[in-house]
């Protein structure tokens, strides 16, 4: 398994799908990337030369593409600052509901999880007639 920018992509895949298992980059990024670079994307992982995979890590570079730790440190940075300021969106972040105007009453199970199902305990003294 050929290795970029420290993540293992899979080498029985075609470089235009295996490019897509690094985080931050899809398959518009790796076609853009691959035709930089004039790296055939129907090419293998696998059959990568050491000067194909130096090329593909200095485009992401050049690009200033974010990608991996860097991204995912970034959003991290972009909730925390919502929840910070209060603002409304930063606020369903933090009660874990959805955020972008989505129907809650009903359905919304991803977000708020599975249900809670409230009973009732009757009181043991009740059914003696004491109460």
């Amino acid at each position: 398994m050929p290795r970029l920018l420290g993540v293992e992509i899979p080498a029985d895949k075609r470089v235009e799908a295996s490019l897509t298992y690094i985080y931050g980059i899809g398959p518009t990024t790796s076609r853009r990337i691959l035709e930089q670079t004039n790296i055939d994307p129907n090419l293998r992982a696998n059959k990568l030369t050491p000067q194909q995979i130096n090329e593909i890590i200095h485009a992401i570079s050049n690009n200033k593409i974010k990608i991996e730790g860097d991204l995912r440190r970034e959003i991290q940075g972009n909730l925390k600052r919502l929840q910070a300021i209060n603002c409304y969106r930063g606020q369903r972040h933090r009660r874990g509901l959805p955020a972008r105007g989505q129907r809650t009453s009903t359905n919304a199970r991803t977000r708020k999880g599975p249900r809670k199902t409230v009973g009732v305990i009757r009181n043991p003294d009740a059914k003696a007639g004491k109460v």
